[in-house]
């Protein structure tokens, strides 16, 4: 039963709201969906009922989805080994099949229909689907000869986008959700990085916003503490002392991109937290960093 008191504290959040749904209305936001957040069945949920809530208020959600885990799995059972160079998956013709299976299929489909179940309108695509990504063989530098490039198969460096097909979609009140393959001018498809593709989505459609839902925290200074309101000087700064490493190093860059490539603002936010997204947009705190143009 809900007192009064829980009562007043829920309205009071509500209006707490109000200022970042008149503020994003009607703009654009891309979501990188991705980590726990897309393989734990609470975080589902929680993240399809968000895109419905952000839809409903006025703002235009465009998906774009990962898979690494479930193209890993299915790859496993059918008795194929993962390979990687340079944290980039080896993609030959068995594996393509395969990521196009999990990504265009099993994948895209199941966040489609669980935003469905929860009162949305969503349409499932893949970036071949009206020539939305175009891409060419990607050829990797080697790390132990620098004039040498390696060839991981069927991984795609994207060329250019053609957002029509988003636009049709938002115009007619759909949520695009988009798994990341390319395509060239002879039909040949490409497994292209998510974040990369969701960040040249968002610069193309000149998106409000870039988010990236990840397995951590956000970008954490050396203490351990959360880092926000970066601009991409600073972030450039916080690598370069070591303060960002690793795998965070890539995922900031891809952010970085975003916003230098036209988005308002990128944000690396934690999908571990339920309702990651809504805390994110509609409070003043938010869940991670955010980075921008000072």
């Amino acid at each position: 039963m809900t007192t009064a008191h829980t009562a007043a504290d829920k309205a009071q959040i509500l209006s707490e709201a109000l200022p970042y749904i008149q503020r994003f209305y009607d703009k654009t936001i891309v979501i990188k969906y991705g980590g726990n957040a897309m393989t734990e069945r609470h975080l589902m949920e929680a993240f399809a009922r968000d895109v419905v809530l952000l839809k409903l208020v006025g703002m235009n959600p465009v998906i774009v989805h990962g898979g690494g885990p479930q193209i890993a799995s299915l790859l496993q059972r059918i008795g194929k080994q993962s390979e990687f160079i340079q944290g980039m998956r080896v993609t030959d013709e068995e594996t393509l099949d395969v990521v196009e299976m999990v990504l265009g299929g099993l994948v895209n489909q199941e966040i489609v229909a669980l935003i469905n179940k929860h009162g949305g309108r969503a349409v499932g695509l893949t970036g071949k689907d009206g020539k939305l990504i175009h891409a060419k063989k990607m050829l990797v530098r080697s790390k132990d000869k620098a004039d040498e490039l390696l060839d991981i198969g069927q991984v795609g460096e994207i060329t250019h986008i053609d957002p029509e097909i988003i636009q049709l979609l938002d115009a007619r009140d759909f949520i695009p959700v988009v798994a990341p393959l390319g395509s060239d001018s002879e039909g040949n498809a490409y497994n292209i990085n998510a974040d990369v593709a969701a960040g040249k989505i968002a610069g193309v459609l000149r998106a409000e916003k870039a988010i990236f839902m990840t397995n951590t925290p956000g970008v954490l200074d050396k203490q351990g503490q959360l880092l926000t309101g970066l601009t991409p000087l600073e972030v450039d700064a916080l690598i370069a002392d070591g303060t960002i490493s690793g795998g965070m190093i890539p995922k900031v860059g891809y952010a970085v991109d975003a916003v230098n490539n036209g988005v308002k603002s990128a944000h690396i936010i934690d999908g571990r937290v339920e309702h990651a997204l809504l805390l994110e947009i509609l409070t003043h705190e938010g869940v991670g960093t955010l980075i921008r143009h000072a």
